[in-house]
This record gives C-alpha cells, sequence and structure tokens, in this order.
C-alpha cells in the first residue's frame, strides 16, 4: 500500500475506464488514507473515521468498474453488495449485517493466502514424503546382515530414487491411493443460514467437533494426489486461530464495501409493500455505516474504520431521498458524467482489453483475423451515442449489444470460415446497424 499513492492508483484506473476523472480522484484519496491513518499512533488511529463516498450517475458510466478494478488493485478485504438484496430485520431475506460476515470471509481469504507463502515450502517437503511413503511402502520386516530386496539398505535407496524422481515430476501419471476426509454438511434449518443470514454461531465448526470423520480412499495419479496431499498438509501448518484473529483485524482497518445500487432503497412517494422494508434497510444500514459490532462465527468485528463506497443511478429519486442521517456518514459525492460519443471511442480504442481487441482475440481463436478501421469505432461510437439518446440511456452497455450484432453473422459462421481476413470499416457497420438504429421501435427491442 506504501506504494500506491493517489496518482499511481488513477493510473491503474485509466488503463481499464474511460473519463469519470472526479470519481477516480475521490476513491484514490480515499485508498491512500487507510494507508495515512496505519501510520498514526493508536490514540489518534481511533479516531481517525474514514471518509465514505457516494457515487452519483446513471448506469453504464463506470462506478462498478471503478469498484471492481480497485478489488484488483488493493490488497485489502473488499466486497461489492447491492443494496437492493437486503430487507429489513423481521423481513424474509438478507439483513444488512452479512455484508461484514462476508468482508470477513474475505479477509480470511487474503490472510491465508499470506500464511500459504509462509508454509509452501515446508508442505511442499511433506507432501513428496508422503507420495514416497505411498509408493515405496516399508515392508512388514526387514532382512538383517543380507543386502536382498528387503534389505533397509535397499529399501532407502529405493526411496532416494522414488524422492528424485518426484521432486523432478516423473512420476506424475503413476497412481496412488490416498485417503480423504469429507466433511460433515450442517443441516439447513429455515431462517438461517444463506437464506436467512442469522446464524451466529458455527453449526459447522460444531457439527464437526461432534459427528464422526467420514474418511474415504480414492485411487488418482501422483498430479492430481499433489493438489490435495498439499491442501491437507497446509491445513495442519496453518494455525486457523490466529487467520482468524488476524482476518478480523483486517477487515475492521483496511476493509472496502461497494454499495452498489443504494438509490433502490428509497421509498417512493406513497409506497406500500416493499417500500416499507426499504426504509427499514436504511435504517439498518446506518448503524453499520456509522460503527457498530457485529458478531460473525470468527467473532466481533467493528465496523467504526470500514470504508463504504456507495452508488445509485438516482433516475427517479435524489440522494436527498435518503435518510438525513444516512446522508451525513457520506460526507464525500461524487457526480460521474453521461458518456458521449467521443467517450465511447476512446471505451472501444483505448483500454487493455477493449471490446473490440476482445472480439479479435475470439474470431482468432477459429482462425479468423478481424481488423477495427477507425471509421468503423467512429461509427459504432455514434450509433451507441444515438441509440442511448433516443431510447434508454444504458450508457457504455450499449456497446455490448452493438457489437453482438454487428458480428452476429460472422461469429455464426467464423468455424467454417477455417482462414479468413475480415476488414470492418464504416460501411460494414452501416449496413448491419443502419435500418435497426433508424427505426425507434425496433433498436428498442435489438440495440
Amino acid at each position: 500500500m506504501k506504494n500506491l499513492t493517489p496518482k499511481k492508483i488513477v493510473e491503474q484506473l485509466d488503463r481499464h475506464i474511460v473519463g469519470q476523472a472526479d470519481a477516480k480522484r475521490a476513491v484514490a484519496i480515499a485508498i491512500r488514507n487507510r494507508w495515512r491513518r496505519q501510520q498514526l499512533e493508536s490514540e489518534m488511529r481511533k479516531e481517525v473515521a474514514p471518509k465514505n463516498i457516494l457515487m452519483i450517475g446513471p448506469t453504464g458510466v463506470g462506478k462498478t468498474e471503478i469498484a471492481r478494478r480497485l478489488a484488483t488493485l488493493t490488497n485489502a478485504p473488499f466486497i461489492k453488495v447491492e443494496a437492493s438484496k437486503y430487507t429489513e430485520v423481521g423481513y424474509y431475506g438478507r439483513d444488512v449485517e452479512s455484508m461484514i460476515r462476508e468482508l470477513v470471509e474475505n479477509a480470511i481469504g487474503l490472510v491465508r493466502e499470506r500464511e500459504l507463502a509462509s508454509v509452501q515450502e515446508e508442505a511442499e517437503r511433506r507432501v513428496i514424503e508422503r507420495l514416497v511413503d505411498l509408493l515405496a511402502p516399508a515392508p512388514a520386516s526387514f532382512d538383517v546382515g543380507v543386502e536382498s530386496s528387503d534389505s533397509p539398505e535397499r529399501y532407502e535407496r529405493t526411496r532416494e530414487k522414488m524422492r528424485a524422481m518426484l521432486v523432478n515430476k516423473e512420476l506424475e501419471s503413476r497412481m496412488v491411493e490416498i485417503a480423504i476426509e469429507q466433511k460433515t454438511q450442517a443441516m439447513m434449518i429455515p431462517g438461517m443460514g444463506p437464506g436467512g443470514d442469522q446464524m451466529d454461531f458455527d453449526m459447522q465448526g460444531m457439527l464437526e467437533k461432534i459427528l464422526p470423520k467420514n474418511v474415504s480412499r480414492r485411487e488418482m495419479t501422483v498430479e492430481e494426489a499433489r493438489r490435495v496431499l498439499f491442501e491437507q498438509e497446509c491445513d495442519a501448518l496453518i494455525n486457523q486461530d490466529k487467520v482468524n484473529t488476524l482476518a478480523v483485524e483486517l477487515a475492521e482497518n483496511t476493509g472496502i464495501i461497494f454499495l452498489d445500487e443504494i438509490d433502490k432503497v428509497v421509498a417512493t412517494e406513497g409506497g406500500r409493500g416493499a417500500d416499507v422494508s426499504r426504509q427499514g434497510v436504511q435504517r439498518d444500514l446506518l448503524p453499520i455505516v456509522e460503527g457498530t459490532t457485529v458478531q460473525t462465527r470468527y467473532g466481533y468485528v467493528r465496523t467504526d474504520h470500514i470504508l463504504f463506497v456507495a452508488a445509485g443511478a438516482f433516475h427517479s429519486t435524489n440522494p436527498s431521498d435518503l435518510m438525513p442521517e444516512l446522508q451525513g456518514r457520506f460526507p464525500i459525492r461524487v457526480e460521474l458524467d453521461d458518456l458521449t460519443k467521443d467517450d465511447f471511442v476512446r471505451i472501444l480504442s483505448e483500454p487493455r482489453n477493449a471490446l473490440t481487441k476482445q472480439y479479435v482475440a475470439l474470431m482468432a481463436t477459429e482462425g479468423v483475423t478481424i481488423e477495427f478501421q477507425e471509421d468503423a469505432i467512429e461509427s459504432l461510437a455514434s450509433y451507441a451515442h444515438q441509440v442511448n439518446q433516443s431510447t434508454q440511456n444504458i450508457g457504455a452497455r450499449r456497446l455490448h449489444t452493438i457489437l453482438e450484432r454487428l458480428l452476429e453473422e460472422l461469429s455464426f459462421e467464423a468455424p467454417e470460415m477455417k482462414m479468413g481476413h475480415v476488414e470492418i470499416n464504416a460501411a460494414y457497420v452501416r449496413e448491419r446497424l443502419e435500418d435497426i438504429a433508424k427505426n425507434e421501435d425496433l433498436s428498442k427491442f435489438i440495440l
């Protein structure tokens, strides 16, 4: 994190996301402030609260993409959730506290990866020894004083040869039989577990301790056995209690939750039924964002220093329609701009994994080379912008629909073409999209 300065974060985001400089800067500063807080003295560190961000903008302009790319940049616990999935406590469905449990699970994955790096060498050594035991089992008794096939000296030489061959991966296709422990599955209780998300204790762990272990024997190749045995040895070497403690601490201090579709929990005027629960979701979110303690299977987790980044289109509502207390918990507000035709041109050509480059790579698997000319990209951007203005504005997602329509015939015929070169220019684009784009009724359903 030390080397991940705001400028570098923005540079990384620029590789994948076009425009939206304000949103990128706000997110970059918030991430850097996480590192800055960690450098403070413990007394001051407790007082520095995260500055939560509210991103406002229409669908398809890059809100979710910023969050997705952020997850790969920061080596911190990160989850993306949709506010519309949650219900008020008392309604059937997921309660808002489950997002904290998900964050801790994510943190456990990160901590476990770090611990794996420290025990990997020892685990691999143990795997080799176990494979040697399987491939060259010790005889029931040794012939003492005579160098026979069952003598200790010959047995040790055989093991050494086996060990060397395993290290050089020369026995990968040999078959071995290993014992695999199957975990006991907890029975689902209505209103608990993944559906209700109200299981505050480790039912799975309790059952594993009470019920007898179910061990089965399976025959597999040495190559497959390496993976299974490696996992078993890592489990034996890693202190799970230490992992859990470190994960809770990591989630509390550096965790980031991206709360998408927050505008969907705003109750509409005169709303009934589900709207009641929406207002309740806001009330339940308030203590989580403000700072509270949530019980998880790994212990209590404080949410005071978790960073929340919320996003919403706010088409039919306004950020001011949120509860005033909840609004106050998102002091940094960033408005994302509508995408212009020039933005579409850049989206189609600049990012490392731009859509046009993806289709070029996909067609290359069939032996067909396609080449997008500059005038074709201009034309595609023009059609995308035009259809967004005349029908529902779905932002950059319109490009997926238009490109799929443009290349539908080519994708269908590509396997039979075997080899070929297709040049896509403005005329090619017009021929396939002109009639649909002109007819507003058609474009509503097709594009």
